[in-house]
């Protein structure tokens, strides 16, 4: 077998690797002599079957897997030898397309290398990492909100405006006969939720208790229902009460309609929901910083092929949120511009240096963290969490794009050990412009 270089410019790399058909053969008898005491065959002892006979049988499948095996035996040999990591999988063809049955085997394989990656003193890295702490103020302004999503309503008098809740009764009827679902007591209605057929609660803005009204809707073409579906129907309403929303009393009843045992403890959650919160929004920022820094110190030669598959993600990506309304991709091709290729240098650029410093520092993803990652993720599909398992487990893609951003935080995170960090104290202000800041530039 020899391996000859056909291509050696930048990190692109060639070479021809030839395999003759003498040593092909031979493996071909080797595999036939290890089988040949357990086959049997008509007229024959097992275990007494002639080679000749068997090469005739199985030779020429055989010959199939002893090339196989052959090539990738040598592919993986020479990348041993050379130190090359390749970008992707080497592409393996074969010249002599014409080969027949004692012949050599001519086999061109190719690749792009993936850089030697310099050195970087990550010690001398100087990250600021902003400090905002939950303060009274924070939590007092957390605890309006929640009493805003439970208020309640309280009686009012005059007029329903939007927001009020009406309490009335009604009977639906189309073609004057009243229909199935349409009628109810005693029903609260927010105005404006939307929770009724368009243009219902409009009609009801203005009416006051004790009021009777008539209210005309058209139902949707695309009604669930289709015996009603693109009908007119009239609904009379009768209200008996309208109220006015109110927030709930910040108290330990409201509280405990959140789980809490009562108003101190509730607190003692906001302050830590909170700090959590700015803690991660800080992370991001000085994982920014981090990036940026790394990314004026460093420069290797980038793998073509890795830098034109993310610009085409890229500009994939950028299209779909300009065009929210295409959720398919029976679409045109999407060019890639000089923007979209600088960023994915950046990128390919980072991710390499990163993929380099936790390799060479054995930096991995535990079973635990994937699990909790799955876990996460599977909440998303209510009711086919199982599904969404079986889907990670069977699909070694979807397991490294889920491991992939895990593996990029502990690699961020054992710089940031290795980084002085100044902490800086903050406001919670301070701290959403420098986030705004980082999506504005992303």
């Amino acid at each position: 077998m020899q391996v000859s270089e056909t291509l050696k410019e930048g990190l692109k790399r060639g070479y021809e690797i030839t395999i003759s058909g003498a040593e092909l053969d031979e493996k071909v008898n080797e595999k036939l002599a290890e089988a040949q005491p357990e086959i049997a065959m008509k007229g024959f002892r097992k275990g007494k079957v002639p080679m000749p006979l068997l090469k005739k049988q199985f030779g020429p499948r055989l010959l199939g897997e002893v090339m196989e095996e052959t090539v990738n035996g040598a592919m993986q040999k020479h990348l041993d030898e050379s130190g090359d990591r390749p970008a992707a999988q080497p592409q393996m063809k074969m010249v002599n397309e014409d080969w027949k049955e004692g012949d050599d085997v001519v086999v061109a394989m190719s690749y792009e290398a993936l850089p030697e990656i310099p050195e970087v003193d990550y010690k001398k890295l100087k990250l600021e990492k902003l400090v905002v702490s939950a303060g009274d103020a924070e939590v007092e302004e957390a605890l309006a909100n929640l009493a805003e999503n439970v208020k309640n309503f309280e009686t009012k008098k005059g007029k329903a405006a939007d927001g009020d809740q009406v309490v009335f009764d009604f009977v639906g009827k189309v073609d004057g006969e009243a229909f199935e679902g349409g009628t109810a007591e005693d029903y609260p209605l927010v105005l404006g939720s939307g929770s009724f057929i368009p243009g219902f609660e409009e009609q009801l803005v203005g009416v006051k208790a004790g009021e009777e009204k008539a209210v005309t809707v058209t139902f949707p073409e695309d009604y669930g229902a289709e015996h009603l579906a693109g009908k007119e129907a009239v609904f009379d309403c009768t209200v008996k009460e309208v109220k006015k929303p109110a927030p709930a009393k910040v108290d330990d009843e409201m509280a405990k309609k959140y789980g809490a045992e009562d108003l101190d403890a509730l607190k003692g959650q906001i302050s830590e929901r909170l700090a959590s919160e700015y803690g991660g929004a800080a992370r991001q920022v000085m994982k920014r910083q981090l990036l940026d820094q790394l990314d004026g110190l460093v420069s290797f030669d980038l793998p073509p092929s890795l830098v034109d598959a993310e610009a085409s993600q890229i500009a994939h990506q950028l299209w779909h949120e300009d065009n929210p309304d295409h959720h398919g991709h029976d679409h045109g091709e999407i060019e890639t511009t000089d923007e979209h290729r600088k960023l994915a240098e950046r990128r390919v650029r980072l991710g390499l240096l990163l993929a380099d410093l936790g390799q060479k520092n054995e930096v991995e993803v535990t079973d635990s963290e994937m699990t909790q990652a799955i876990m996460t993720q599977a909440r998303q599909y209510p009711g086919q969490e199982r599904a969404f398992f079986e889907f990670i487990q069977k699909n070694p893609g979807a397991q490294q794009q889920l491991r992939a951003p895990i593996f990029e935080d502990k690699v961020v995170d054992f710089i940031f050990e290795m980084a002085t960090v100044t902490e800086k104290p903050a406001t919670k202000d301070e701290l959403q412009d420098a986030v705004k800041a980082l999506e504005d530039d992303a």
